[in-house]
This record gives C-alpha cells, structure tokens and sequence, in this order.
C-alpha cells in the first residue's frame, strides 16, 4: 500500500492501521514523491491526500489514471476537501472527507484489502437492445471481468440488491422506467451508494438533462463512431484493468485512444513568453492533442490579447519577461473580475525555493518549470479545465 499524506500524524495512524490488516507500506509526504513511488513500485492500492505540497492530489491522481502502468491501481481518497463526485469521475475508487475516525479507516483498508484479492471483477449491463447488448458484452469480454447484462430497470435493481458490482453500463431508454429514475433507485440501495455508473446512450440529451446526469454518473457516453472505444477505455479504469494484461486487439484500442485526449481537444490556449522558441516549442506540442494557441511575446500584448478574445480556457505566463514579468501581468489580469478564475498556469525558469509561493500570491493557478515536462503540462491543463 502506498500512503501520499503530508500530515505525519495522520500517515503513521494509516500505516499501522494498514500493516494489521496485512499490508505492506511505503510513504510520500509530496504529490511528486508519491508519484515517483507508485510508479516505480506498483503497489496494489494507494491513498491520497489532496492538499499536498507542490503537486495536488488531484494532478497526482490525474498522471496515475492517464498512465496505462499504473491507470488500474485503486487510489482512495483522504483529504479535509470536498470533491467526492469530481474524485469518483477521475477514476478514484472512493473518497473520505476528513476527519476520520479510526472504524472508518478500517473498514476502508478491509474494501480496499477485498477488492484487490478478488481477481475478477463484476460488471452489470443495463440495455434493451438485445443486439446492443450483445455488443457491449463482447466489446468488454475477457477472463478478468464476469459481465450480468439485463434489459429492464427491476431487472438491475433486483441485481444490484443480491450481489455487489464494480461498475455499471446504462442505457437511458429502457421499457419500464427511465434511466434518471433508475439511476436515483440505485443510490437508496446500499450496494449502489458508491457505483460508479457509465450513462451510454444513443438519445440525443438537452443540457439540463446533461447537468443532471454530471451529477449522480461517473461518465457520459453518447453512442457513435468513436463511442466502443470510449466504453471499453471507461470501463477498464473503473473495474481498474490490467492493461498489459488485456487481449492485444483490445490493449491496442487503448494505446490509440490515448495518444489523443478528447478533454484538450478544441480549447485555447494564450501562452505569454518573450522568448520565440519557447513559444514555438509549445505551441507545436499543445497543437499535437488539438488546441487552439495564441500568443503574446509580453505581458501587455498578453493582456490586450485577452480582452479582445473572450473565449480563451487557459494562459502559460512565462515569469522573466522584460518591463512586464509574469508577475505583474498575472496581477493586472486578476484585477478583470472577468479573469478572476481563468486558469494561468506560470512557467518558471528555475526551481527556486519560494517560486511557487510568489506565483500562487500573484494570481497563478499552478505552476510548472522549464523545460517543460509534457506529461506533467497535459495533467495540469486536465486538472484545472476540469473546473
């Protein structure tokens, strides 16, 4: 088990707790230890803090399930923060909110302990289509996974009573009720409290239909060309897969719809930087997952930019910059109660000891260092669209 928790107190009350229960343990104090950690030893589970220092919880968890070697280790979540629904959408497999008292802690250790024992996994398949069924049923497939596929509301709310699943498929258009109202019947049951449920539907759904479902699903899928292979990739980081141990055709159906990231696509980017080949460097690495880049080469070219662009999801401010530093240009862009929660992301030179600080104090969202590491910008720009 590893455990990414900065408060000593607290992580050695999680590490005792979890060597009675028969793990072994390794500790992080930082977001960027823990990740070092998790993917150099593979543990069977991890717990997380949010609040870390340099980077949270939430980009930590973000580059463990974009990871495809570490996207199936179950992360449970322990923090003072609130995030339960935006924590299960990202792939975590629960979330506590603190304090915490020492059953709870130990009932959590006892479902982790069970979930990783048991090698196969349950899946439940709620669709009235038989042929669509069939479909979903085979598209999933494989020794790791015991699929229950049935076609009517009671049918999956009988199932869901008599045995526990790990994740469910759903189709909102179902013959005896609809899938908001099943959806809702599930959440009374005690087995389905904490499932995470996958809305895939061929029906066209209005925007207040849309917000409603973000709020009680894990994952909306609207059927279409791509739509398999979104399935089979949301299923797999739910009922936490294997992938290297999955069926070739099916690993590499994975591998190719990773290499794009369908949360980037279509976003726009403002990158602030003096400096032409830095701009260029970026600009043709955010280009490769489909976003829109402008760019200003100061601050107050970035900020006019800003003003006659009204649609712009994102700014990478460089922090040296002449007459105008990231700085300043960070401040008067937060001064526009229209820019008060637009993400800048500050990109620092060097890691120098209270960089972040300063430019957390100035208005920046986060922070990252040159030469930018790819990975580390995709998961940011994830973490912080997301809001």
């Amino acid at each position: 088990l590893l455990i990414v928790e900065d408060d000593v107190n607290f992580a050695r009350i999680l590490l005792d707790m979890a060597q009675q229960q028969g793990f072994k343990v390794i500790a992080a104090q930082t977001g960027s230890t823990g990740l070092m950690l998790a993917q150099q030893f593979l543990p069977s589970a991890i717990l997380l803090d949010i609040r870390l220092p340099e980077m949270d919880g939430w980009t930590v968890l973000d580059r463990l399930k974009h990871d495809p070697n570490t996207r199936h280790i179950p992360v449970h979540i322990m923090t003072v923060e609130e995030g339960r629904q935006r924590g299960l959408q990202l792939g975590a497999i629960a979330y506590l909110q603190k304090p915490l008292t020492s059953e709870t802690i130990s009932e959590a250790l006892t479902k982790i302990k069970g979930f990783v024992e048991r090698q196969v996994k349950n899946l439940l398949v709620v669709e009235d289509d038989d042929t669509q069924r069939l479909s979903i049923v085979e598209l999933i497939g494989n020794s790791d996974v015991s699929t229950t596929a049935v076609s009517t509301g009671a049918a999956a709310l009988e199932a869901i009573a008599t045995q526990p699943f790990d994740c469910l498929v759903l189709d909102l258009g179902l013959p005896d009720m609809t899938g908001f109202e099943l959806i809702e019947q599930i959440k009374l049951l005690p087995n389905g409290k904490t499932l995470p449920i996958i809305v895939y539907t061929g029906r066209e759904i209005s925007k207040a239909q849309e917000t409603e479902l973000r709020r009680i699903a894990e994952t909306i899928i609207i059927k279409d060309v791509r739509s398999p292979e979104r399935l089979l990739d949301e299923t797999a980081l739910f009922l936490h897969r294997v992938q290297a141990n999955l069926p070739a055709p099916k690993r590499q159906i994975l591998e190719q719809l990773h290499s794009q990231d369908y949360f980037l696509t279509g976003k726009k980017a403002l990158i602030v930087d003096d400096d032409m080949r830095n701009i260029f460097a970026l600009t043709s690495m955010l280009e490769r997952y489909q976003i829109q880049v402008l760019y200003a080469e100061n601050g107050r070219e970035g900020i006019a930019l800003l003003e006659n662009t009204p649609d712009i999801d994102v700014v990478l401010m460089d922090v040296m910059m002449p007459e105008m530093d990231g700085y300043e240009t960070t401040r008067v862009i937060r001064e526009n109660d229209q820019f008060k929660s637009l993400p800048i992301i500050a990109l620092t030179a060097k890691a120098m000891q209270g960089d972040r600080e300063k430019c957390i104090e100035a208005g920046a969202s986060d922070y990252i260092t040159k030469p930018v590491d790819t990975e580390q910008l995709l998961s940011l720009l994830r973490v912080w669209l997301y809001r």
